[in-house]
């Protein structure tokens, strides 16, 4: 009757060692450690830069525990557990010997701080990883960033003044000219009908706009900049979009809960728990730039007297001098022919013929219409793609136009895999609106985290500890067995959590004592229900299994409605909130499958091979008409099957 099946008891076994192995590397120990690594292509990640690093650091008497060579992600040095003094100054020694002291991300390496776990890599190598532990347990990245509110509305002026341009020449009007400066555009004109229509047409067709008159006989102009009402919107707008884009490139690197919020008029805080890999977070995320493809006006094969000049210090009107990523200088048109914001994916792919790493790109409608239009008429010329980042442009790659374009190319150059995936991902989460840089960075430490880590290990075990003494005191043997199946609810949680490589914080904790107690709760009711079965008077197989499948029904009850409130957390929450509804619905899940599937296999295997069964160690049962306890001189107490 109470007796399971062998493929049930292999269910149990094989979810009992995965749990085990899965849950194991999170008892090995977080070490500091210092990770160094690159984003430039002549930049070479090598045992040369592994010798010269622990050279550096042995010069300067820093002990080191390990140090090895990443060739994805660079060289990682690890230092005895808790020695973050070590760890902070080795950071300063390596950016003095490679980078000369420079530690705003222009320099040839980025020099991170980061912790590390001792996992062996045989384990790792099979997935088997540690928890990420959150900024209020781990520490992690904290950034600060400024936005360039001035550079915003420099480029919504330079929009203006584009779809001014092309507004004159659709409706005819005639004019001398559109200049701009900083904020403000200027249109020129000679006849004063003629601005009078320019100034009805602009007024009809941008209502942010401020139009003045101004100027006398043949030097009219219209005098044009944002309303004040149109700046704070543009404003909240760029903050908004940015957050955005910040999230989106934070979350396309598999990292969970990052946290970005406004701070003032025109910063953002970004702060990222449990960073696996901080070298690339910084990299990706001081890459703030902007992506924009723009026509080469000049290089050594194509009007080279322009370039020339232009080196010499005579920089023509409309242009600006770049280098490319060949170490040479073109002279490229500000004007660009369209931005990120006109692009809709981007992937890093390999290249059919060449099988050299390209990234290839696809654009909205519009911005296939002016591709089309724009390469059309310019084949034979080269178009530059331009990234701008923190204020400075960089030639990506300006190749010749062999075709008309359209809604799919190809950007392609001296790029390395891990490169086109950057830059695929930077492209691909979008344009920002303003400029920003990294004005503060740090490492929050771990030293507050691990006292966190502390008071919550404590509150699980010791919650653990008092549950498991009431239980077992309360029902004998079968609590004991409810605190082995409470053990496998644990063991397989904290499993789940490890394979997700999910972040866990201070509430995610929380979620993990919550569980707990839910779990002993689904226990307590199979024990009364087969309690109150023995009150009816059945004996003890029948009442276990009757004990069973009616607490079953409520118990699924209970754990639905407590999982639709699970999910509603984490449908409408975030950050934090998130966190703890993910550990929360995780565990009613495991839950359910330990204090029912897990308890039952063990209860089976306890008193189900017994043929006759007499006696069922549950503790006192109360009986309206009498107590029936065991015998005083026995161990535990127990209930006959026929006791009246």
């Amino acid at each position: 009757m109470n007796r399971y099946p062998l493929w049930k008891y292999l269910i149990m076994i094989v979810a009992v060692v995965i749990g085990f192995f899965y849950t194991v590397p999170n008892i090995f120990p977080q070490v500091p450690a210092v990770q160094v690594s690159t984003n430039k292509t002549a930049v070479r990640l090598d045992a040369a830069l592994l010798e010269r690093v622990e050279k550096t650091l042995k010069t300067a008497g820093v002990a080191i525990a390990s140090s090895e060579l990443d060739p994805a992600n660079g060289v990682h040095v690890r230092f005895a557990k808790g020695d973050s003094d070590s760890q902070v100054k080795a950071k300063e020694l390596l950016l003095k010997d490679l980078n000369n002291g420079v530690a705003d991300g222009t320099g040839n390496y980025i020099i991170a701080l980061t912790s590390e776990s001792t996992t062996p890599h045989w384990m790792q190598n099979l997935n088997a990883k540690p928890m990420a532990l959150g900024l209020d347990l781990r520490g992690g990245v904290h950034f600060l960033m400024q936005v360039d509110m001035k550079g915003a509305l420099d480029r919504a002026a330079d929009r203006n003044a584009s779809d001014i341009r092309s507004l004159m020449r659709e409706k005819k009007i005639q004019y001398g000219g559109v200049d701009k400066s900083g904020e403000t555009i200027a249109v020129k004109f000679s006849d004063p009908a003629q601005r009078e229509k320019a100034s009805r047409e602009i007024s009809d067709s941008n209502r942010d706009l401020l139009i003045k008159e101004d100027g006398a006989a043949q030097d009219l102009r219209l005098v044009i900049t944002l309303k004040e009402e149109a700046k704070k919107k543009l404003a909240d707008s760029a903050i908004e979009q940015n957050q955005k884009v910040l999230g989106n490139r934070i979350n396309a690197l598999g990292l969970t809960e990052p946290i970005i919020q406004r701070q003032g008029a025109d910063r953002i805080v970004i702060q990222v728990p449990g960073a696996s890999d901080p070298a690339r977070l910084k990299d990706v995320i001081g890459r703030t730039g902007t992506l924009e493809l723009r026509m080469v006006e000049a290089d050594n094969s194509k009007n080279s007297a322009a370039l020339q000049a232009a080196q010499n210090g005579n920089v023509p009107y409309g242009t600006e001098l770049m280098n490319d990523r060949d170490g040479g200088q073109i002279l490229v048109k500000k004007q660009y022919v369209i931005t990120g914001e006109r692009i809709n994916g981007a992937e890093p792919a390999f290249d059919g013929q060449s099988n050299q790493p390209i990234v290839r790109v696809s654009t909205d409608g519009q911005g296939a219409r002016v591709l089309r239009d724009v390469t059309g008429q310019n084949i034979g010329n080269r178009m530059a793609i331009v990234l701008i980042e923190k204020g400075k442009p960089e030639v990506i790659t300006a190749p010749i136009i062999q075709g008309e374009l359209g809604s799919n190319f190809q950007i392609s150059g001296r790029m390395t895999t891990r490169e086109t995936s950057d830059i695929a991902l930077l492209i691909r989460s979008g344009s920002i609106a303003a400029p920003m840089e990294i004005i503060e960075e740090r490492s929050v430490g771990p030293s507050l985290g691990a006292e966190n880590i502390e008071r919550g290990f404590n509150s699980v075990m010791w919650g653990f500890v008092a549950l498991a003494a009431f239980i077992c005191v309360y029902y004998m043997v079968m609590g004991l067995i409810s605190t082995l199946a409470l053990s496998v609810n644990l063991l397989l949680l904290i499993a789940i959590l490890s394979m997700l490589q999910a972040t866990l914080t201070l509430p995610g904790i929380a979620a993990i004592a919550l569980t707990l107690g839910m779990a002993i709760d689904a226990n307590v009711l199979i024990n009364e229900r087969i309690r109150e079965e023995l009150r009816r008077g059945l004996k003890p197989q029948e009442a276990i299994s009757a004990g069973f499948d009616h607490a079953w029904a409520t118990i699924l009850d209970s754990n639905i409605t407590t999982l639709i409130a699970g999910l509603a957390l984490f449908m409408f929450g975030s950050g934090p909130v998130k966190g703890f509804a993910v550990v929360h619905c995780l565990g009613i899940l495991t839950s359910m499958f330990s204090a029912v599937f897990f308890s039952r296999g063990i209860v089976n295997l306890v008193y189900g091979t017994k043929k006759k069964l007499e006696k069922i160690s549950i503790g006192t049962v109360w009986r309206p008409d009498s107590v029936v306890t065991s015998p005083p001189d026995a161990a535990t107490d127990v209930v006959a099957a026929d006791s009246k």
